[in-house]
């Protein structure tokens, strides 16, 4: 590789770490001011409604701490009622994702693990491509990546959403 496409190279990568960075700055700010204004809303002096107010809270964390916790049945759910047959087979073999709520249609990753051996020689390379297809039917972005491991946590295959 020349010198002159190493440091074209260079650019465009501190380019896109630059706008990423940025983008999740500006989101994280805004996020956080409109959440600290309603909170402090709800705990008015008052006793009753902070009960209350503390009682939801913990409900509402619960609810995320599980949503994000089934990620993997939360697709599973989806392929089952809108996947082809051979979609189903596959991703009956997913054992968890991450990635697929954090969102931010910049460099959007996503990771799914199967039970799959062998790596990119094993079984799971064809059944990989089905659940990468899969998955871009269940979340799309304009910039995604989802990869797909094995139970080793080798490479099995990647695909856009």
């Amino acid at each position: 590789m020349g010198t002159k496409s190493k440091i074209v190279l260079g650019a465009v990568v501190g380019l896109v770490v630059i706008g990423a960075v940025s983008a999740n700055g500006g989101d994280g700010g805004t996020g956080s001011a409109d959440k600290g204004a309603s909170a402090s809303a709800d705990k008015q002096p008052g006793g009753a409604k902070d009960a209350g107010a503390d009682t939801a809270d913990a409900a509402d964390k619960a609810g995320q701490t599980e949503q994000k916790a089934s990620q993997a049945e939360q697709f599973k759910a989806f392929v089952q009622e809108n996947g082809t047959d051979q979609e189903k087979e596959a991703v009956s073999h997913v054992t968890k994702v991450q990635g697929a709520d954090d969102q931010n249609d910049i460099l959007d990753t996503a990771d799914v693990y199967t039970d799959f051996t062998g790596g990119i020689m094993g079984e799971g390379t064809g059944p990989a491509k089905l659940i990468a297809s899969a998955f871009a039917d269940w979340k799309q972005s304009a910039n995604g990546l989802v990869t797909v491991y094995d139970a080793d946590g080798e490479l099995l295959g990647n695909g856009q959403f």
